[in-house]
């Protein structure tokens, strides 16, 4: 997230932050010299600078200041990267669920006798009240990560490309796991029905189902993405970009297909075996990977009569039965 707060900071958050917080009013605010026009942002600015620990100041080069919050002030970056974060999801989750639901979706599903009343719409509003407390709970990971927290490099040249390359699947790895038995203890009947169960509501999901769940459901599952850089070496951008595939990879696996057949289907969870998840609550808990299931016996092979169109299609033709008579 450095890299996407510099980016920000250079191209818009400056902007903001001089207009709203100037560094001129912020000195007479903070030297009680405040005139009956200051406004009540200025002097609330003011007291919450003094109370969180900030750079200091040096009076003799205010004029090259451009706001009373400096980029490395910890309240603005927590402030910055909360916003960034929270539009990023955002925009990741309606453009990447709308792209899979008008084109990967299989839309007959939707027949489906367990497919609620306006789900599609239940979904979406789950995910929007989801992701403020969301992304609230996971800013002090990326607050520890600009401020030099974890193990991330910013050149390749300090471990070098093999390893580099090798921390992509160690990363996939490592996470998948860990996800895995996070996942699995969220099933336990004392804890499923207060964090997890919501997310089961869907049982025959569409992409939009993907961040319909409790805040702290998707942050607890969120944990070993954040986990991993504090524990092994990772370049920063490296980083982002697998943290964005990952986003894009658990909107995909909640499509409700079961193509059934292909030659990686006993090694990568995918859309397949997670609806079947969705189906049957305690089978096929891993993200991306099928090996941990297989070792926790919780695998469950997608084979094509488990195929949940199979209902649609016997439906279907119940009606049209009906219609014939």
């Amino acid at each position: 997230m450095e890299y996407v707060l510099d980016f920000a900071d250079q191209h818009l958050l400056d902007s903001v932050y001089t207009s709203f917080l100037p560094a001129t009013s912020f000195l007479a605010s903070s030297s009680s010299q405040l005139s009956n026009s200051s406004s009540s942002l200025t002097s609330f600015a003011s007291t919450l600078y003094q109370r969180i620990p900030h750079p200091s100041i040096d009076l003799n080069t205010i004029s090259s200041l451009t706001s009373a919050w400096p980029r490395d002030y910890l309240l603005r970056q927590a402030i910055s990267l909360y916003f960034l974060t929270l539009v990023g999801i955002v925009f990741l989750y309606f453009s990447m669920a709308t792209t899979s639901y008008f084109f990967l979706f299989n839309h007959d599903m939707m027949k489906h006798p367990r497919f609620l009343d306006g789900q599609v719409a239940m979904e979406i509003k789950k995910s929007m009240t989801g992701f403020p407390g969301m992304v609230l709970l996971t800013i002090p990971w990326f607050l520890s990560e600009v401020n030099g927290g974890g193990r991330f490099y910013s050149e390749v040249e300090e471990y070098g490309w093999i390893y580099l390359l090798l921390s992509i699947p160690a990363f996939l790895i490592f996470t998948d796991t860990t996800i895995y038995w996070i996942h699995r203890l969220e099933h336990h009947p004392r804890i499923y029905k207060h964090i997890h169960k919501s997310h089961h509501k869907w049982i025959i999901p569409t992409p939009f189902a993907s961040f319909a769940f409790n805040p702290l459901d998707g942050y607890v599952q969120s944990i070993p993405y954040h986990l991993f850089p504090v524990l092994f070496p990772l370049h920063k951008k490296l980083y982002l970009g697998l943290f964005v595939v990952i986003n894009c990879w658990t909107i995909f696996i909640h499509d409700s297909d079961m193509v059934t057949g292909s030659r990686f289907e006993k090694i990568i969870n995918g859309p397949t075996h997670h609806t079947l998840h969705h189906l049957y609550f305690t089978v096929n808990y891993g993200q991306y990977f099928t090996f941990s299931d297989r070792l926790g016996n919780s695998y469950r092979q997608p084979d094509p009569e488990l195929d949940p169109i199979h209902a649609v299609n016997k439906l279907k033709a119940a009606q049209q039965e009906a219609k014939d008579r």
